[in-house]
């Protein structure tokens, strides 16, 4: 479910379920925390295959959740988007086709959003009766502001990449999103090892994930699938 290469100074993670629209199961989420825990290069790049980049939650794992197991699977979702944000380098994401519920979280936990002109982002989770519980509650308004962070979660509604370069969801749109992290990767090393580690605020980053965990698995209890 999880591909990755060696690249050079780049590192390359495919999520690799294009029949399913690259949607993350248990599996998968364990695959892309331990692929990134023994990644070592200096840029990191994330993709989907196909024609979505992540669809987010895998919806057959998410209707067979339960109180204990919807906190279970929430931390899993959350130890990997801060093992992408506290990644000892940087982590481009490319995003090209869909980003749908965690997908997107796990997109905020990454560095540099950068995405096609095809590609297309929601916060679906409102519609199912749930919320993103990967973090997105927390990153989603640092990264685009309160405004749009609660137009974005409470309308569940899609936007075009135009509109998410113009919020800052993404902070590029071009043909070829990997051409960003070999950018990257043709820097200083050390120097960008050290810039993220200063810019990034490493003191909220875990704030309310236990209050979050607790609440989706209240609403996973509730939801009428």
């Amino acid at each position: 479910m999880v591909r990755t290469t060696a690249d050079g100074n780049v590192r390359v993670v495919t999520l690799d379920r294009p029949e399913r629209r690259n949607a993350l199961d248990r599996e998968a989420l364990r695959e892309l925390a331990a692929t990134v825990d023994a990644a070592a290069e200096p840029v990191i790049y994330l993709r989907g295959e196909g024609e979505a980049f992540c669809a987010g939650a895998d919806l057959t794992v998410v209707e067979a959740l339960d109180g204990e197991s919807a906190r279970e699977f929430a931390a899993l979702g959350q130890r990997v988007a801060t093992t992408l944000e506290s990644y000892d380098g940087a982590v481009v994401v490319g995003i090209d086709g869909a980003a749908r519920g965690g997908g997107v979280e796990l997109a905020l936990a990454c560095d540099l959003r950068v995405a096609t002109p095809e590609a297309t982002f929601a916060e679906t989770g409102v519609k199912l009766g749930l919320f993103g519980a990967w973090g997105g509650t927390r990153r989603l308004p640092r990264v685009v502001g309160e405004g749009d962070a609660m137009d974005l979660a409470l309308s569940g509604r899609t936007v075009d990449a135009e509109a998410a370069l113009r919020m800052g969801l993404v902070s590029r749109l071009v043909d070829d999103p990997r051409s960003v992290a070999d950018e990257l990767a043709a820097v200083d090393h050390r120097a960008l090892r050290s810039l993220k580690r200063r810019m990034r605020d490493e003191t909220d980053q875990r704030t309310g994930d236990e209050r979050e965990r607790a609440a989706f698995a209240s609403l996973v209890e509730a939801a009428e699938f």
